[in-house]
């Protein structure tokens, strides 16, 4: 028997070389590559007659090889294998290219099994290019047993591929392991297993890779999908019984306060800020924790709401974090509160990798060494602390810090919640910071709830009142002078504009290969520098054009970012730098340049940085491809009434999986497909929520459920989500 932990090198077949191609794929022992699960199947089931044939048909023949032969075609240097297949009712070529090796297995006189497409044939009429082949055995068939075939005359297996390692080779040994893996325990409970009729876990496993019919292999394949639908249910469960069990600070709401506070501000909240706003303050007064995500488009008014919460714990004297992913973004949230709340005297500091700032409100504002202002975080002199994850050091110590807002970043983990509260004075009384989490990256409710389940949930849905919609374009290569053209004359009236590029510049290895010939896919791709040369020197040499760029160093960043802001800039030519934490009310025009190279997630981001002032604006999506693809998934920008909209659309093109890796940073191990097209399943999320509520009711240990909790501790450490 094979155990389920037997290193991948002690089965037979595979050497070190078959071994360094399974480490490609993160599969290094026996239980990583049966739960490396097939990515689709291709069903080969029917053995046809050859006379019954048609062309494009998936079919599978058996016959005997009456003659094979091999020819070169010296314009191309390739070499061609033809064998000649027949049968009781006719005979059919079979073509294989760059195949030399198959001269030793595809023998004249042998019986063989072959699948694949018919293709037409000038010479015979039919043929199958390149078709998968599997030698049967003649004595088998004399004494007419049943013939097992791994790869021909059944449903077979397709699985992800890497260079020398072909879904053939790893059907041909992974069959006789789970003909011979030891017999796994069930990790179901038995009265989850009965309820959906799931299969045992050693049938599951077997149906999922070598099923006897697809209803075999969709059942195997709900079952393990529900299972990490459930795990992920118990991670956030318990996330939450942990919390509630948690200490928080009591902030007391101050209707007159925050009422105030409203008036004061120069336009008046949409009804889902004033919602999420509410939810926020009540959650603050309670004495277990908040865990909160504040969900909205880009400009919807989130930083606002954040901010008056903050607003109203510095009221009663108690501490508030707001850390953001970059600095730019971080000084942004400054200025907000320096501009909103300008009478609001509580201390208000900013600390970055290269400053320090108070605001004190009334226009009083001052720089300061970096050890005065953390000795000031310590007294608690600074109520509302703004920064990045700086604000994470050994050396920072807070006085009673009860709110903490991150901004832009979808989780906050348990390791940095710890390093808060280890920097925090009240760490002896255990009391945790309210938490709320900000992010502009729309996702649809159903993932949404499973991937943030131990979250609370607000959304602002609407965008600020008299806010117009951006007007966005796909512009042709054709068309391009005449968008140079309007672009002009938007800049003329007094407005910026943004053109983004996906990248700096073509690196010395990119230049090599290209002039190789051995790569062209950056042609068309347009790079910052390149850009910018042409766009000052040649389309806008009256205007003033800058660049901006990752590479730069932090102090050109910021220079460039404020001439931009004070106007000294007409166009800015940049990479994704100024995807998050830019608001320049007076940038009209977006221009995005090869816009197929960006995700919908990113686009919208982009076109979020203008609109936010009271001029119209324009985003213009620049693209080279005439592939009706591209258009369509280009013009769902333009369709959808809202990023939640738009993010059920990239869900619908990209799959869960693409979706959630570049939307949340989900990072996981094994097989993602299974699990990440169970997510837009909202049955089988909702039904995996219940049974582990109903579980964790009677049992928030576990301690009657030992294999399932066994198997909660290994998934929790191979899925990531950061």
């Amino acid at each position: 028997m094979i155990k389920i932990s037997t290193p991948l090198i002690e089965i037979k077949h595979v050497g070190p070389r078959f071994l360094q191609k399974f480490k490609k794929l993160n599969i290094e022992t026996v239980k990583d590559l049966v739960y490396s699960f097939p990515s689709r199947y291709e069903d080969f089931s029917d053995i046809v007659k050859i006379v019954d044939l048609a062309i494009n048909q998936q079919a599978t023949i058996q016959g005997t090889i009456q003659a094979v032969k091999v020819k070169r075609t010296w314009k191309r240097k390739m070499f061609i294998v033809e064998a000649l297949v027949s049968d009781d009712t006719g005979s059919i070529k079979a073509i294989w290219f760059n195949a030399r090796f198959l001269l030793s297995i595809i023998k004249k006189g042998k019986i063989v099994n072959l699948a694949g497409k018919v293709a037409s044939d000038p010479e015979s009429g039919l043929c199958l290019t390149h078709p998968v082949y599997e030698i049967i055995n003649q004595q088998q068939i004399a004494d007419e047993k049943i013939i097992e075939t791994k790869h021909t005359g059944r449903i077979v297996p397709v699985y992800p591929e890497t260079k020398g390692l072909t879904s053939k080779g790893i059907r041909y040994l992974l069959k006789p392991i789970l003909d011979n893996l030891e017999k796994l325990p069930e990790i179901l409970p038995k009265e989850i297993i009965k309820k959906y009729n799931f299969p045992e876990i050693n049938s599951a496993l077997k149906n999922i890779h070598f099923p006897d019919d697809i209803e075999s292999a969709k059942t195997a394949k709900k079952r393990f999908a529900y299972e990490d639908l459930l795990m992920l249910s118990f991670i956030n469960l318990t996330a939450r019984l942990r919390l509630n069990r948690q200490k928080a600070y009591q902030v007391k709401i101050d209707l007159d306060f925050v009422k105030n506070l409203l008036l004061k501000l120069p336009f008046e909240l949409t009804f889902s800020q004033k919602k999420s706003l509410w939810e926020i303050l009540k959650n603050m007064e309670q004495s277990r924790p908040m865990n909160r995500l504040l969900q909205g488009d880009v400009g919807s008014g989130k930083t606002i709401v954040a901010a008056i919460a903050a607003l109203s714990a510095a009221r009663e004297g108690k501490q508030s974090a707001f850390m953001a992913p970059t600095e730019i973004l971080a000084r942004q949230h400054y200025f907000t509160f320096q501009k909103f709340f300008k009478e609001f005297n509580c201390g208000i500091g900013l600390i970055t990798s290269k400053e320090a700032r108070i605001f004190y409100g009334d226009g009083l504002e001052n720089g300061i060494k970096k050890p005065e202002f953390i000795k000031k975080i310590q007294t608690g002199e600074i109520k509302i602390i703004i920064g990045t994850h700086s604000l994470i050091q050994k050396n920072i110590l807070f006085n009673n810090l009860a709110f903490v807002v991150i901004d832009e970043q979808h989780r906050f983990g348990v390791n940095q919640r710890a390093e808060l509260l280890r920097n925090s004075n009240q760490i002896s009384e255990k009391i945790l910071p309210h938490f709320l989490s900000m992010s502009a990256t729309p996702i649809p409710r159903t993932l949404t709830l499973t991937i943030f389940g131990d979250l609370d949930l607000s959304i602002i849905d609407e965008l600020p009142k008299n806010r117009k919609l951006i007007i966005t374009k796909i512009v042709a290569s054709a068309n391009r002078d005449k968008a140079y053209a309007f672009i002009r004359g938007q800049v003329k009236k007094g407005r910026q504009a943004f053109v983004i590029c996906p990248r700096i510049e073509l690196t010395e290895e990119d230049q090599k290969l290209t002039a190789q010939n051995i790569i062209n896919i950056w042609d068309n791709v347009k790079m910052v520098k390149e850009e910018y040369e042409k766009l000052s020197k040649n389309i806008f040499p009256d205007l003033k054009v800058g660049m901006l760029h990752g590479r730069m160093k932090a102090k050109e960043k910021n220079e460039i970012m404020g001439n931009f802001k004070n106007g000294k800039i007409d166009i800015l030519v940049s990479t994704s730098v100024v995807e998050v934490g830019v608001d320049i009310p007076n940038t009209a025009i977006m221009m995005i340049e090869s816009a197929d190279k960006f995700g919908l997630s990113q686009l919208y981001q982009f076109r979020g940085r203008v609109g936010r002032g009271e001029h119209q604006s324009f985003c213009f999506l620049f693209t080279d491809s005439s592939s009706k693809f591209v258009y369509k998934r280009l013009n769902s920008l333009i369709e959808a009434k809202n990023g939640f909209e738009l993010a059920e659309k990239d869900l619908e093109i990209r799959g869960p999986g693409e979706f959630l890796r570049s939307a949340i940073g989900w990072a996981q191990t094994g097989d993602p497909d299974i699990s990440m097209k169970a997510l837009q399943n909202p049955a089988l999320v909702k039904s995996s929520r219940e049974d582990a509520q109903n579980i964790l009711k009677s049992d928030s240990d576990l301690k009657n459920y030992p294999l399932l909790k066994e198997k909660l501790n290994t998934f929790q450490k191979e899925v990531h989500l950061e």
